[in-house]
């Protein structure tokens, strides 16, 4: 319960710090924006001999960008870690007495109301060109893309941790999220690519995730994929956290 208790207390305090800033938000959804207005519309020659147009252009391409908004964000948000051990908040954050876990997932947390909202902000965008996902479906797509929210930013923090300069950060996230991103088939399926391709990317979780996405755009929630999707993810999800919050009990007294 103390737990349940400092993380929620937590998580209410970098809630109110994002309140308070939402221009971040609206950058944050600028650069998939533009994607979703200048790529997708690409897809359609692709799709046409299946006589798929704009609408299953986009059920493809929407869960992928949804996905690499993601990998792209939560990975990146050790920085901000970071910047509050340079601040000295997590130091004044020491003397109280609130749980060190709880202070990682509250954390966490926020980056996963940060994502979802980005991501509710750009299905109803793509609504317009054809998009049409049954209620049940698209909410649990939104659960899956939590899940894999909470596992990049414990990723990322824990990464922070390790690597504990922004310097030295940024090649090490950007060398993980870049070949994660790209063997997620993000921009297109990896049905389209050869098969040495798609055999290293059975190994990227991401890759799970965006066909379990797909499926569920598609409103298929009986596909096989989805429910390995979830469990795949809700398992590394627990990994992640376990982990970095393990070192940020270790590192952080």
């Amino acid at each position: 319960m103390k737990l349940a208790r400092d993380t929620w207390l937590i998580f209410q305090r970098q809630l109110l710090l994002m309140v308070r800033t939402p221009v971040w938000i609206a950058v944050g959804v600028l650069q998939p924006l533009c994607y979703l207005l200048l790529f997708a519309p690409l897809l359609r020659p692709v799709l046409a001999p299946a006589g798929g147009g704009y609408a299953a252009a986009y059920r493809i391409y929407v869960p992928g960008l949804l996905t690499a908004l993601v990998i792209m964000g939560g990975l990146f948000t050790g920085f901000t870690l970071l910047g509050e051990l340079r601040a000295g908040i997590i130091e004044r954050s020491r003397v109280t007495p609130v749980s060190r876990v709880a202070l990682l997932l509250g954390r966490a947390l926020r980056e996963v109301v940060a994502l979802l909202v980005q991501a509710v902000l750009i299905t109803l965008l793509a609504l317009p060109f054809g998009l049409a996902v049954p209620l049940g479906p698209l909410l649990l797509a939104y659960l899956l893309l939590g899940l894999m929210a909470l596992m990049a930013a414990a990723v990322s923090y824990g990464l922070a941790l390790l690597v504990p300069t922004d310097a030295a950060l940024a090649p090490v996230v950007n060398t993980i999220a870049q070949p994660v991103a790209l063997l997620s088939g993000v921009l297109l399926p990896l049905s389209l690519a050869p098969r040495w391709l798609r055999a290293v990317a059975a190994w990227n979780p991401f890759s799970w995730a965006v066909q379990g996405m797909r499926a569920l755009f598609a409103g298929h929630p009986g596909d096989p994929v989805v429910w390995r999707s979830l469990l795949l993810v809700a398992a590394l999800t627990v990994l992640a956290v376990g982990w970095a919050a393990r070192l940020f009990a270790d590192r952080v007294r």
